[in-house]
């Protein structure tokens, strides 16, 4: 039921929006109940594509994209559904006043919102022990590969749904992983912008420095198409997938801490590795991040939670109803609430950060700085320069782990962190299953690099197909 799960047919209604939609909604009542990816549908997403309809008929195509339906990770402002964030304590707010600029940009560009796709609860920042997918108000997503894997987190839903093949296209969130750990879990292509290039006005926030709202997709065309529209910036992110822009990149392996920790993962990737030197681009190893080595992670959580409470305090008050103005009272919501907010994990990081330093204080000034420092001038920028690299190539994550609701998560390891702390791009394809699962890379680069990540990108997916072709659709198996 998924709609170019190749690299080459464009994202169309076919033969119309509102049958298209109608078809996914079909497949939504087959199979979502299996992975409980959509918390929110849109009662009205078939009025929305028999309009778009009758403006094409009439010579009023908005776009590529017009028709196209969408779905919205339930953290982004949609001033027609609910915006929960996963949380009870938003669960019975009316619905935001205004859009969110990017979901404002996907109705002008006449996109179909087919409605809120569950995430993990405040986009894990809740809890060290949280259960990637799961939140009070949408329950958990599970896996389309294997219903008991973790969908990721926390743009579960998003990757979820569009891996079920109930949306092409859906709206994901980074702050570390959100989307790339989805997007490689799930078995699609996720996109992670520059901060700064999509507008987080209207995203339920966690930090001002590394949120970044981005695409997820079934092919790299779709996702820089979907990225055009949400960064509004008149860039033709969709006319860099194109053939033969392999040739001459010259793309960096940095193999000391960013590889190694899945056997699943490296022989992928290493086949990945392969293909893009065939394809004509330079492979160059010993490309290590060092500034990286050893860094304290403790540097990246305290910018987060400093931001977190200082976003959170500004974002509240814009939401209508009677609802938490600030962090110290969603978690008093959630102690009188523990029975349904807090029967899986605690609210640690959400305590933490009450009692941690504030974004105005010599502490959060001195961590930010070192995590730019490490990340960023002396990291990645720094790597990119002295080997005169296009990007840099990793695995993505290991193969989706068990879902557990009573232990921790277990993640061996991710590529994450670097780009998140930079505010860079990230952009993850799936190479192939792995017993089964699927794994994929991620192509990292420095500020604005989007353009060039694409063209990466979709040589390497263009590559994949012709040799081993597109990973095969989910079947849903109980167990994996």
């Amino acid at each position: 039921m998924r709609q170019d799960r190749g690299v080459t047919a464009p994202v169309i209604p076919s033969p119309s929006s509102q049958a298209y939609v109608e078809q996914l909604l079909d497949r939504a009542e087959t199979v979502d109940g299996l992975v409980n990816a959509v918390c929110t549908p849109h009662p009205e997403a078939l009025a929305q594509a028999a309009a778009r309809d009758a403006e094409a008929a009439d010579g009023r195509s908005r776009g590529p994209l017009h028709g196209v339906p969408v779905l919205v990770k339930d953290n982004v402002d949609t001033h027609d559904l609910p915006t929960t964030a996963g949380s009870l304590a938003l669960a019975e707010a009316p619905a935001p006043t205004h859009d969110a600029p990017l979901v404002r940009r996907m109705r002008e560009a006449g996109m179909v919102v087919l409605g809120k796709t569950n995430l993990s609860e405040w986009a894990n920042i809740r809890d060290g022990a949280s259960t990637s997918g799961w939140s009070a108000y949408g329950g958990l997503t599970r896996n389309p590969y294997a219903l008991n894997r973790s969908a990721g987190g926390s743009s579960s839903g998003s990757g979820a749904a569009v891996a079920a093949g109930l949306a092409p296209l859906a709206i994901g969130t980074e702050t570390d992983g959100s989307i790339t750990c989805p997007a490689a879990f799930n078995g699609c292509v996720g996109l992670k912008p520059t901060v700064g290039l999509v507008p987080t006005q209207g995203v339920v926030p966690i930090s001002a420095s590394q949120d970044a709202p981005g695409p997820l997709a079934t092919s790299v065309r779709q996702a820089a198409a979907l990225l055009g529209v949400i960064a509004g910036n008149g860039t033709d992110y969709a006319a860099h997938a194109v053939e033969g822009r392999l040739a001459g990149k010259r793309i960096g392996v940095p193999r000391a801490s960013f590889w190694g920790y899945s056997p699943h993962a490296d022989a992928a990737a290493e086949r990945a590795v392969g293909l893009l030197a065939a394809e004509g681009a330079t492979i160059v190893d010993a490309t290590d991040l060092t500034a990286l080595e050893g860094f304290d992670g403790e540097d990246e959580l305290l910018v987060l939670l400093a931001e977190l409470k200082a976003g959170l305090a500004a974002y509240l008050p814009t939401r209508p109803g009677d609802v938490p103005r600030s962090l110290a009272e969603v978690v008093a919501f959630n102690r009188t609430h523990a029975d349904t907010e807090l029967t899986h994990f605690g609210q640690s990081l959400f305590e933490q950060a009450l009692a941690g330093p504030d974004v105005g204080s010599p502490e959060y000034a001195a961590a930010r700085a070192r995590c730019v420092a490490a990340s960023r001038d002396n990291g990645i920028d720094a790597v990119l320069r002295a080997h005169d690299l296009d990007a840099l190539v990793t695995p993505s994550y290991a193969p989706a782990c068990p879902i557990d609701l009573v232990n921790a998560e277990a993640h061996p390891g991710s590529c994450t962190s670097p780009t998140a702390m930079a505010g860079y791009p990230l952009l993850t394809v799936p190479t192939e299953l792995a017993a089964g699962l699927p794994v994929a890379v991620s192509f990292w680069g420095t500020a604005g690099s989007e353009a060039t990540l694409v063209e990466i990108g979709h040589g390497y997916e263009s590559a994949r197909d012709r040799t081993g072709g597109p990973l095969p659709e989910p079947t849903f198996p109980t167990f994996v």
